[in-house]
């Protein structure tokens, strides 16, 4: 954890002090682009050419950007449900969105180009493994994050918008307003209690043998070859 610490901090300093030293050139070109000799801007000659200007909007909004993702995975994801696993892939997805968008928006492509790739990145399914309800979620908030922060936006109207996504999110998480309720599949033996007139009966079974707290059970498959069936029940953390 350490020197995680020391790598954000970095990170943060660098991000931060690249803006100061874009603003210097910036300051310096400007001075380049004075009036030639017959009467008309150097700067005018590329009027008719899309180019992207890594400037220090550019770095703020990132900044912003990053921070809030930060915040939404490290305050509001990861004390909740302590997996590591999809951290790399929300902060480079919505790093790619992020710049995707910024440079769309700024070579004037139609926006609808934009909300394009967005729909694919929120629809993409990893197929090495499958990825829950929830993690899709996240997937899909920290995108619509680099999407939003690629747009121009003024810097307070980004913040308001992060935090309103933070906000909203953290509290559906906490048990305040909904309690979390928690699954697992069970390969149960006693297939004379799975019908429905000894719903009950089952639960109270189930609770008994593995000390959780069920209050309702789905039946997902029988096997009548081997007298099993897989039960997912369900229980409140």
């Amino acid at each position: 954890m350490t020197h995680t610490k020391a790598a954000l901090i970095i990170f943060f300093f660098l991000l931060f002090a690249a803006p100061i030293g874009m603003k210097a050139q910036v300051f310096d070109s400007s001075l380049e682009t004075q009036l030639d000799d017959g009467g008309t801007k150097k700067s005018d000659k590329k009027k008719d050419k899309d180019v992207v200007q890594i400037n220090w909007v550019f770095f703020a909004n990132l900044a912003i950007d990053i921070s809030a993702v930060l915040v939404l995975i490290f305050l509001v994801y990861f004390p909740t449900y302590k997996n590591q696993d999809y951290i790399f892939t929300f902060m480079v997805f919505n790093l790619v969105i992020f710049i995707l968008t910024y440079v769309l928006n700024e070579v004037k492509i139609s926006m609808g180009a934009a909300f394009g790739l967005f729909a694919v990145f929120s629809m993409l399914r990893y197929r090495t493994a499958g990825i829950s309800i929830k993690d899709m979620t996240y997937l899909f908030i920290v995108i619509a994050m680099g999407l939003v922060g690629a747009i121009r936006l003024d810097f307070y109207e980004l913040m308001i918008l992060d935090a309103l996504i933070i906000a909203f999110a953290w509290l559906l998480e906490c048990k305040w307003i909904l309690r979390r309720e928690l699954s697992q599949n069970i390969e149960y033996e006693n297939i004379e209690l799975i019908v429905p007139e000894k719903r009950a009966q089952l639960i109270e079974d189930l609770k008994e043998r593995t000390g959780l707290k069920i209050h309702r059970v789905v039946i997902r498959r029988i096997n009548f070859l081997r007298d099993t069936a897989e039960i997912r029940a369900y229980f409140y953390e």
